[in-house]
């Protein structure tokens, strides 16, 4: 494919990926008001969340073994449907649980766009041309990042839209997609014939994962983090995952091929991703609700204020996307993301309920910077170092773990966040706690007297950054990973060029 081709194909993926990260983003400064609404918990809130983040995470693996047996571009506008559907539904929800819901309809959606968006670049373009191509991914991504929030924002604050358009927006950018993708890609069609999808190691991976979420979600909440519910949920988890693996070994077709974490650069880039998930999802979910109740702004405010980290992330994804491609080293960038990421942890674990606008931007431009050099850049070196007929199975376990230490750095943090509010409100309030906003459900600002504001305001502060605390060692053991990855060489081939080599080469034998 020309240059221009390859553009023309890109852009319907783009619009697709676009539209799944919106999703996830554009809820961010609308719960708040979604909450009030509906009259949920703060686990609620969280929930909303990881509904989203726990089906697209569970998922990913099950798309990324279907786009190694059947046609990409039909999988790509399937994903895209599913999308719709549970954007709509969304939009006319009348309560909380039909809700969260309708985010596990946008997740399963959202998953399929994230693995094959990253699956079909994998499939048209060299990995020595990927960080170009990469870097423009990295800039949508970042677009959808600033864009979400802002959008909903907006929409919340204007009275004839509502909350309720954060969710309908998505669909008119989704049948975009799905008719121009139909025009402008152009994949072979790979239908293998007599290959059997392994649905019970699919089935255990999702609930060993989903157990363990559910767990950290409920945890210091429902029961305590030492009870027999922990015991329980834990044992059930492991106990599921360890079956998975046991089916997974034995299986003639795995969803996760055990034999790709062999593969030192794989296994390492693996660890790195969960770590990055868990910092920069477990982290920056709960900014947005920070900006609104510590700081008291509006959802429109607390979109504008996420700004300096995306812009963070969209000019360092870019930048080290094109020095990759003109000087062909990707190390270098992995290191210094992951050392840049940290001190974005550790800056934001200073901040609470009268920390500056100006400050604050400095600290989330700095864990922006971080995060664009090194999570594009941990596919792309793993994608370089695996087989042509894996690449769907390791893009996707790669995006799998992201996803899933994402999931569990918002529910577990979520926890803790949760648990640390009601703690501090119990403190500070005494008895009363129930009567001036301190219960689990998130308070409305607007109802509550002045003395009582200032004091809930310092208490969300407080949480928040106790939160960043705990994200930074976390964060620090991701630049342990990289440092043990070896550089190799980018490939100057295509992934359908190198699979046909490497069929070539087989039926040679």
């Amino acid at each position: 494919m020309s240059r221009g081709e390859v553009v023309q194909a890109l852009s319907g993926l783009m619009l697709g990926m676009f539209v799944a990260i919106l999703a996830s983003t554009v809820v961010s400064n609308a719960l708040p008001r979604i909450i009030a609404d509906l009259n949920g918990t703060q686990s609620v809130y969280t929930w909303i969340v990881t509904a989203e983040l726990l089906a697209m995470t569970a998922t990913v693996p099950l798309w990324g073994k279907l786009a190694d047996i059947y046609n990409k571009k039909l999988l790509v506008q399937l994903s895209l449907l599913l999308f719709v559907a549970g954007s709509l539904i969304a939009g006319f929800t009348p309560n909380v649980e039909v809700l969260v819901v309708s985010r596990v309809v946008q997740g399963i959606g959202a998953g399929g766009m994230t693995a094959l968006a990253t699956i079909v670049l994998a499939a048209i373009i060299p990995p020595r041309e990927m960080g170009r191509y990469a870097g423009m991914f990295g800039a949508v991504f970042g677009v959808a990042t600033i864009a979400g929030p802002l959008i909903g924002g907006v929409m919340v604050d204007t009275s004839w839209l509502g909350w309720r358009w954060c969710f309908f927006i998505g669909v008119p950018f989704s049948l975009a997609a799905i008719a121009l993708l139909q025009k402008t890609l152009h994949l072979p069609s790979v239908r293998r014939s007599g290959v059997k999808i392994d649905w019970l190691g699919a089935f255990l991976i999702t609930a060993g994962v989903s157990t363990l979420l559910i767990w950290s979600t409920l945890a210091g909440q429902h029961f305590d983090w030492a009870s027999w519910e922990t015991v329980a949920f834990v044992a059930g988890g492991v106990v599921l995952l360890a079956l998975a693996v046991w089916v997974e070994s034995r299986a003639a077709e795995p969803i996760i091929p055990l034999r790709i974490f062999r593969n030192r650069t794989v296994t390492l880039t693996i660890v790195a991703s969960v770590l990055v998930g868990v910092a920069m999802f477990g982290g920056t979910v709960f900014l947005s609700q920070y900006f609104q109740v510590a700081l008291g702004k509006s959802p429109t405010v607390a979109g504008l204020m996420s700004l300096p980290m995306i812009f963070g992330l969209l000019v360092s994804s870019i930048v080290a996307g094109a020095l990759i491609t003109k000087f062909g080293k990707w190390k270098i960038y992995l290191v210094a993301g992951a050392v840049i990421m940290t001190a974005g942890m550790l800056l934001l674990s200073t901040i609470d309920a009268r920390t500056s606008v100006l400050v604050l931007s400095v600290h989330m431009a700095v864990l922006g910077v971080g995060v664009g050099m090194l999570m594009q850049n941990l596919v792309l070196a793993a994608q370089n170092d695996v087989p042509a007929a894996e690449l769907g199975a390791a893009t996707s376990t790669l995006t799998f773990f992201r996803s899933m230490g994402g999931a569990i750095g918002v529910s577990a943090l979520g926890a803790v966040l949760a648990s640390r509010v009601t703690s501090l409100s119990a403190e500070k309030f005494g008895g009363a706690g129930a009567a001036t906003g301190g219960t689990s459900e998130v308070p409305d600002l607007s109802a509550l007297p002045p003395q009582v504001l200032d004091v809930v305001k310092d208490i969300y502060g407080t949480a928040t950054a106790e939160l960043f605390l705990i994200g930074a060692p976390i964060a620090f053991l991701a630049i342990i990973a990289v440092l043990f990855i070896k550089e190799k060489p980018l490939s100057d081939l295509s992934g359908e060029e190198r699979r046909a080599r490497e069929e070539a080469a087989l039926q040679a034998h």
